[in-house]
């Protein structure tokens, strides 16, 4: 999938459409415990794939937080915005976690452009 080049302004006509699509990206069980490791989050669902396979997700899960960090990796892949010196988080509204991401599965983002300011 080609990173889709976007001039800002041109987004302003493409509110309430999907503006992207992600490539897909890995969600190792490796990537999971080095984020246990940055964040000292070892809990076991995350953690301990022996104990994780008698849970109802039948093994490990990437942290909320983890998925939720994969956004500017998501992004970048995704969009270049020619007009852009550099961009800042500025934050998220109503962000729910409402899947398991098991460990070894891929993930991809969908954009969906909400609002243009």
């Amino acid at each position: 999938m080609a990173k889709t080049a976007i001039k800002l302004r041109e987004l302003e006509s493409k509110i309430g459409q999907e503006v992207g699509i992600s490539p897909w990206v890995e969600m190792p069980q490796e990537r999971i415990d080095l984020f246990a490791k940055a964040t000292e989050d070892f809990q076991w669902i995350h953690v301990d794939p022996k104990r994780a396979r008698d849970s109802p997700f039948g093994g490990t899960i990437a942290h909320g937080f983890l998925t939720l960090s994969m956004l500017p990796k998501l992004s970048e892949s995704t969009f270049e915005f020619a007009d852009r010196k550099m961009g800042v988080n500025y934050g998220l509204n109503k962000v729910r976690f409402t899947s398991p991401v098991p460990a070894g599965c891929r993930i991809r983002a969908r954009f969906v452009l909400a609002k243009f300011e």
